[in-house]
């Protein structure tokens, strides 16, 4: 998955108070070493570092991250950025108090590796917050709706269902065995547009997900109906029917190790 496809800054905008809730859970002190694991365009990264944190922020798309930089800099904040992913994390092993990943680390294709390196990184004592879809609603008919366009076009098989990073119970299995203890709190987002056909639109030309899926649709013939299924499901979903509302639920899961 290419996340600098598309216009993902865009979205970045729409999910920024997931970023707040995440820095929220965490509460950094000032002073404390934090890295923003797949910061994208940086938000809460940003954050973290405007309440004093010393911010790592790390993604493996180079066009996300000179956006991060760039805001960064114009906000006065001096936070460093390197290209990496949850996988193969670019710092040394115990050199951060806390990893913050918001709608980022859900996406590693091994949820095993990405534990095994978060724990590497983090100190005796540190802390992971991250945040998590619920695969429910409007979001997850949308990602089971472009799975089945890319099947019927023969795209490549999924590796595998994702882990359930929303799950406390599955978190708690992965992360037990470096000492995390985990909790998780509830929330919900909302996503408005002037009309459901508008968010359909906004979907399929950011996204990087449906951009990059959107040369194999074309090939197939199977683009427009994209587009018609797309907006007849956020039709179906809409929670304004003067204009277009979907409320995506999450979750924030806070993993505190032991000293």
């Amino acid at each position: 998955m290419d996340w600098a496809l598309g216009n993902f800054e865009k979205s970045a905008g729409e999910i920024r108070p997931a970023s707040e809730q995440v820095v929220d859970a965490l509460a950094p002190a000032r002073g404390d070493v934090v890295l923003d694991l797949g910061c994208g365009t940086g938000n809460a990264a940003l954050i973290a570092a405007a309440r004093g944190a010393v911010v790592t922020g790390v993604d493996p798309a180079e066009r996300l991250l000179d956006i991060a930089r760039a805001d960064a800099a114009a906000a006065g904040l001096d936070i460093t950025f390197a290209a990496g992913d949850a996988a193969t994390i670019p710092l040394p092993d115990d050199s951060v108090d806390a990893v913050i990943s918001v709608f980022a680390v859900i996406f590693a294709p091994d949820a095993a590796a990405a534990a095994a390196e978060m724990a590497r990184v983090l100190r005796p004592g540190g802390t992971l917050v991250l945040s998590a879809w619920r695969r429910e609603g409007a979001l997850a008919a949308q990602a089971d709706l472009r799975l089945g366009l890319l099947d019927r076009a023969g795209g490549p098989a999924p590796a595998g269902p994702l882990f359930a990073w929303h799950d406390e119970h599955a978190l708690t299995e992965l992360l037990s065995p470096y000492g995390f203890a985990v909790t998780t709190t509830e929330h919900t987002l909302a996503f408005t547009a002037a009309s459901p056909a508008a968010f359909a639109d906004h979907e399929l030309v950011d996204h990087p997900m449906w951009v990059e899926s959107r040369e194999l649709l074309e090939r197939a013939g199977l683009w427009e109906q994209a587009r018609r299924d797309l907006t007849r499901a956020f039709d179906e979903l809409n929670e304004d029917p003067a204009a277009f509302r979907i409320t995506g639920r999450y979750v924030v899961a806070t993993a505190a190790r032991r000293g």
